[in-house]
C-alpha cells in the first residue's frame, strides 16, 4: 500500500507497511514491507528502463529529505520521487502460468477465457502455451474484473491498448529471463501505465510480492498451489479462516506475519541479489 502526495512538479510515493488482500486492507501490517517494495521496484524501473519510459525521478534518501527539506528517518527506504501521470483506467497483467483467478475460472469449465482459447488438458500451475496479457478493469467499489483486450481498447483505445500489451509483454519477458537465474518462476504480474504530456509512461510499482506471483522453480508442480514468494501466502490463509472479503480485513495472527515478511524479503534478496536498506 502506497500514499501519495503532491510536490507540485512532482509526486512523493511512501510504500508503507500496510497490506491488502482481495482489495481490503488488513488490520496488521508487515514490518518492512514498504522498504522491501519501494527498493524492490526500483531495481526494476532501472534494469527495464530500456524496455518502455517510466515514472521515477529518484529513490535515494538523500533527494527525498532535499526536498521536504530535512532528515525524515521514518521514510528511510520508503520513498520515490516520480512524474505525474493520469493513469489509464485499465490494469494490464501478464500470465506465463494458469494461477489465481484465471486457474477458478478454468476449473469451473471455461476455456476461453476474456477472449483467450486455452488447451483442455491444463491443471492449476501448469505453464501456458505462450505468454498472454489479460487487462482488468479498476473497480471503485468492489473487486477488479478480467477483460479482453477488446474490451480494454474500447475502455483506453486501441493504440494505447496496443502500445500497453507490447510493453507488458516485453517487461514480462525480460523480468522471467531475470527471476529464472534467481531460482524462480515468474507466474503472473501486474503493471500500471499512465499519460503524460509526453506520451504513456509505466508507474505505479514494478514486479513486487504484492503484484506478482514468485514461485520456488525446484519445487513447482503444476496441480495445485505452489511453493511462491508473494501474497498468495496471505490469501490462502484468509481464505481459510471463512472471512467474507468484506471490509474491516481481520487482523493477521503473528506467525502469518512473520512469514509473510520471511517471504517477501526471500523474494527481495533473490531478485536483486542484495540485502534490505534500512
Amino acid at each position: 500500500m502506497r500514499e501519495v502526495y503532491d510536490l507540485g512538479d512532482e509526486l512523493l510515493i511512501v510504500s508503507t507497511d500496510r497490506i491488502s488482500a482481495f482489495d481490503v486492507i488488513m488490520a496488521t501490517g508487515v514490518p518492512d514491507k514498504g522498504r522491501i517494495l519501494n527498493q524492490m521496484s526500483a531495481f526494476w524501473f532501472a534494469k527495464l528502463a530500456t524496455v518502455c519510459p517510466h515514472h521515477v525521478i529518484a529513490t535515494d534518501d538523500a533527494a527525498v529529505d532535499k526536498r521536504l527539506g530535512g532528515h525524515n528517518s521514518d521514510l528511510r527506504g520508503r520513498c520515490t520521487v516520480a512524474r505525474k501521470a493520469k493513469p489509464l483506467a485499465i490494469e494490464c497483467v501478464a500470465r506465463g502460468y494458469l494461477a489465481g483467478s484465471w486457474a477458478k475460472e478454468y476449473r469451473a469449465g471455461a476455456r476461453v477465457l476474456h477472449g483467450v482459447a486455452l488447451p483442455d488438458d491444463l491443471v492449476e500451475g501448469d505453464r501456458l502455451p505462450h505468454i498472454v496479457f489479460t487487462p482488468a478493469t479498476k473497480a471503485e467499489e468492489g473487486h477488479d474484473q478480467n477483460i479482453s483486450f477488446d474490451q480494454a481498447a474500447d475502455i483506453v483505445g486501441t493504440e494505447v491498448a496496443t502500445q500497453v500489451r507490447d510493453w507488458t509483454l516485453q517487461l514480462f519477458h525480460h523480468a522471467s529471463d531475470h527471476v529464472r537465474g534467481a531460482g524462480l518462476i515468474l507466474a503472473d504480474t501486474k503493471f500500471e501505465f499512465g499519460l503524460t504530456d509526453d506520451g504513456l509512461i509505466w508507474i505505479d510499482e514494478a514486479l513486487t510480492p504484492d503484484s506478482s506471483r514468485f514461485w520456488l522453480a525446484e519445487e513447482h508442480k503444476p496441480g495445485g498451489p505452489q511453493l511462491g514468494f508473494d501474497k498468495q501466502y496471505v490469501r490462502d490463509y484468509l481464505e481459510s479462516t471463512g472471512w467474507d472479503k468484506t471490509p474491516p480485513g481481520p487482523a493477521l495472527p503473528d506467525d502469518v506475519v512473520a512469514n509473510t515478511r520471511a517471504k517477501y524479503l526471500e523474494a527481495f534478496r533473490r531478485v536483486t541479489g542484495h540485502d534490505l536498506a534500512v
